[in-house]
């Protein structure tokens, strides 16, 4: 807003009305002169802007008895109302605007959502001055941007991208000095508004909520600081659809970060490193098209100012600002050490990348030791305890979209992730370990469990991505190596879903260290890439050309520092709970201990007096660890490897598995899975739980066999057949089939397991088959329609073959009657099928 300085001069005039004798009854007299009179300029200003406008003197605002707190922008409540001061100075600044919930209702909840540190809200601010005398709040998008702000292309931005006013408040007076302005919050504060409270209506959906009550709302506090501004309310909402209330009652706390005024260099990102990342289209990378750039998100580590060049020889030396969090004061006190230590264990990661002491958790204080201390405050990162059901662990964290900087983050621990851990440590390691044959394990087992996954949520928060990939980069006989597996790991890296070491067999007498994951070589070799200061770079871009060539030596030099990322569909060395290069050979030693625990179960997790819920979650265990084995091996079938290259770097960027893996992944699940494996029914355990071991089983072969032959494996496996690249769709029939139907082949009979397998089988293709909607479905790329592919063609012609073997085998004679039925059964299905279609009646 811009005042008028210059001097005003008032003119006044004065009549002088005279009363006459005679005929005339006035007599004019010539005017006085104009006096001149001349006004203070300052003077001018406040009259003007009081005349113009609601602005008031300070002091009529911010009266004698108001409480003021001096932060960022300063705070003033007076009785029920709020007032910020917000100066010139940090106009035009971003702020970074996060919100929680502080204390949660206790009908709230919707799976993971409805806690305590819950986010509710993000994003970035400015505070600039606006129209009308009004201090206006604008919401910053960072989707498009140009770096070069001079540039013509920065101009056109600029004009296609305007900032949205989140909000406008009419400015109520001028700071003393008139360096700032004050406005009035109250109103805004009070409201149910999206900056600072819930600001998306999903999420108040997500846990029932209506509107808000008014009565029943207002805010609890405001603590004003140097960087940040907490502000908590206590709100009250009446109940949404499908309540379990008639109303909730939170308390939320919304954080104001101001950002640094100069960002961060940011880093930009390499998809061979699994960072998370932050990305714009950015309109000066490319003067011919546009370019989305990419930074990792990583926190702002750099030496002491008295340390540079002590960094600069190799020395390590302590940052200039640490990593620190703070455990949440009702974490129950034995596993404290434990989060502690998961924290701690990163430190050598950072000493690759020449940080000393860079990271520590500690205990939050205490109210009696810093009362305005808060765990919601966003310039605080904190690992919060949870008392849930949910089974969870989360490392999120908040970073500056301006450079990739982390700001801060709230690592959420679950309290019943225990029973997480308990379930796969014993369905995993009971075998080896006998610590692990109980239905609860000792503090210190659990402690260690706890520090591993501290350890595995810590590396989130620093910014990696999970690396599904890095346990396939261990041969799985260096998993049973004793020596080998206690010093190097049975996986690079803490960010994959490797759990603990399932294929060590009991006679390979293998240690804690070899069976636990740990922080690998992936790990400090991530951590060195992001964190390694480098000032002898101008610009993020110059680094780039550095570091592409550092990552490209790198892993050609060590494979074991390879990147999986989670969402690679058709890779099967990129998958969860996974363990070795080799999924037959690693899921067949897991299935040999879990042969040994079976017959077990009872006695260990059975507690005399108790009831049958710690054996039942035992007998799950077994078979859904078996169940994963399956899945392991079935994404073999139709798998494509892909190595993320740069032009120029050796190696192959895709093909597919080789024919002898899928073949040997084919068979492995026609040995381990399609025929009966009786192993997993333990009868005695079954009829104390209820469990009815043929649906069971049905269940988990559907969840396998369907998969493998569904439009997108098929597709593949197309490719493969017409080009004689490899292993395809006539050879995945053919291995299927001489183990699902071999009964059939043999001419004999087969038992209520097998008849169900093989019709299960005959409905697959039968789907595939005979596709009603295949013509108006929308296909993915890379996708084949069966009616013009030649996928129909090859499944029908496969089903007459089928109805001709059946025929045959039941004119052979010796079979028994369900076996009978049965055959009979399949061949009318396939039948059915044929006729319908020429009827036009496909459904």
């Amino acid at each position: 807003m811009k005042f008028n300085n210059k001097s005003i001069v008032l003119y006044g005039a004065i009549s002088i009305l005279t009363l006459g004798s005679g005929c005339a009854l006035f007599k004019k007299k010539k005017p006085a002169p104009v006096a001149k009179v001349a006004v203070d300029p300052a003077k001018k200003t406040a009259d003007s802007l009081k005349k113009a406008s609601a602005i008031k003197p300070y002091g009529e605002i911010i009266t004698k008895g108001t409480k003021t707190q001096a932060g960022y922008f300063k705070v003033h409540q007076k009785e029920k109302k709020y007032f910020f001061e917000v100066p010139d100075s940090i106009l035009g600044r971003e702020i970074l605007i996060v919100n929680r919930i502080a204390k949660a209702s206790a009908d709230m909840r919707n799976g993971n959502f409805g806690l305590a540190g819950d986010q509710i809200g993000e994003g970035v601010y400015r505070f600039e001055k606006g129209a009308n005398d009004n201090l206006f709040l604008k919401r910053i998008s960072f989707t498009e941007f140009a770096k070069d702000s001079t540039s013509a292309m920065a101009a056109s931005v600029v004009k296609n991208n305007v900032h949205a006013i989140a909000e406008a408040w009419p400015i109520v007076a001028l700071s003393k000095d008139s360096s700032g302005v004050v406005v009035d919050v109250t109103e805004f504060l009070n409201s149910d508004n999206e900056v600072t409270y819930f600001d998306r209506k999903n999420y108040k959906e997500r846990a029932g909520m209506g509107a808000q009550q008014n009565n029943k709302s207002y805010v609890d506090y405001i603590h004003a600081n140097n960087n940040n501004v907490e502000i908590r309310a206590v709100k009250t909402y009446a109940a949404g659809r499908n309540p379990t209330s008639s109303n909730y009652t939170v308390e939320l706390n919304s954080s104001m970060v101001l950002l640094p005024k100069v960002p961060m260099r940011p880093r930009i990102a390499d998809p061979r490193v699994g960072y998370f990342y932050k990305s714009f289209r950015d309109f000066d990378a490319n003067d011919q098209g546009v370019e989305t750039t990419v930074y990792a998100t990583r926190w702002r580590l750099e030496p002491k100012p008295e340390d540079v060049e002590k960094y600069k020889r190799g020395e390590l030396v302590e940052p200039a600002k640490r990593i620190v969090f703070y455990i949440d004061p009702v974490t129950p006190k034995k596993w404290v050490p434990y989060l502690i230590q998961g924290v701690n264990d990163w430190q050598k990661a950072f000493e690759a990348a020449g940080f000393k002491n860079a990271i520590e958790a500690i205990e939050a204080p205490t109210s009696a030791q810093d009362s305005t201390w808060s765990i919601d405050d966003a310039s605080h990162s904190a690992i919060i305890y949870r008392p849930s059901a949910v089974t969870n662990a989360m490392g999120p964290s908040v970073a500056d979209p301006r450079s990739g900087e982390i700001i801060e983050s709230h690592i959420f621990w679950y309290h019943n992730v225990m029973a997480l851990l308990q379930k796969w440590y014993m369905a995993q390691a009971a075998a080896v370990d006998p610590r692990a044959r109980k239905a609860k394990f000792d503090d210190k087992l659990m402690g260690e469990l706890i520090r591993f996954v501290s350890s595995h949520e810590v590396g989130h928060t620093l910014g990696l991505m999970h690396n599904f990939g890095s346990s396939s980069t261990t041969p799985v006989e260096k998993l049973r190596d004793k020596k080998w597996v206690e010093k190097h790991g049975h996986t690079p890296s803490i960010m994959d879903y490797a759990r603990f070491n399932y294929v060590a067999q009991p006679e390979d007498n293998i240690s804690e260290k070899g069976i636990f994951p740990r922080i690998g070589d992936y790990d400090i070799w991530a951590i060195k890439w992001g964190y390694t200061w480098r000032p002898e770079f101008e610009t993020a871009e110059e680094e780039a050309k550095v570091l592409k060539k550092l990552v490209t030596d790198s892993t050609q030099r060590n494979p074991r520092l390879w990147f999986g990322n989670e969402m690679e569909q058709f890779d099967p060395r990129s998958q969860n709970e996974d363990l070795g290069d080799d999924a037959m050979l690693a899921s067949a030693y897991g299935i040999k201990n879990l042969k040994r625990m079976m017959p077990q179960i009872d006695k260990w997790m059975s507690t005399p007096g108790e009831d049958t819920k710690d054996l039942f979650k035992g007998y799950e265990a077994i078979w859904d660890q078996y169940t994963l084995y399956m899945g392991h091996v079935m994404k073999n079938v139709a798998g494509i490897y892909h190595n993320v290259k740069l032009n120029g770097e050796p190696g192959f960027v895709v093909k597919p598995v080789s024919f002898d893996r899928q073949q040997r992944a084919v068979k492995f699940l026609n040995d381990y899975l399609f025929t009966t494996p009786k192993w997993l029914h333990h009868p005695a355990v079954a009829d104390k739980l209820g469990v009815n071991f043929n649906s069971e089983l049905y269940k988990i072969q559907e969840d396998i066999l369907y998969p493998m032959i569904s439009r997108a494996k098929l597709s593949k496996l197309l490719d493969n057949e017409t080009s004689g690249k490899g292993y395809g769709v006539s050879n995945l029939l053919n291995d299927l089939e001489k183990g699902i139907l071999s009964e059939v082949y043999a001419g004999k009979n087969a038992d209520v397991n097998r008849r169900a397998m093989q019709k299960m089988y005959i409905n697959r293709l039968l789907m595939q088959a005979f596709y009603a909607n295949d013509m108006v479905e929308i296909v993915p790329p890379g996708i084949y329609r069966f009616g013009t592919s030649d996928l129909r063609g090859m499944f029908q012609a496969r089903l007459k073959g089928y109805q001709t073997l059946f025929r045959n085998t039941l004119k052979k004679g010796g079979l028994n009657k369900e076996t009978r039925w049965h055959l009979e059964q399949m061949d009318k299905m396939i039948e059915q099928k044929f006729n319908a279609e020429k009827q036009g009646n496909l459904r």
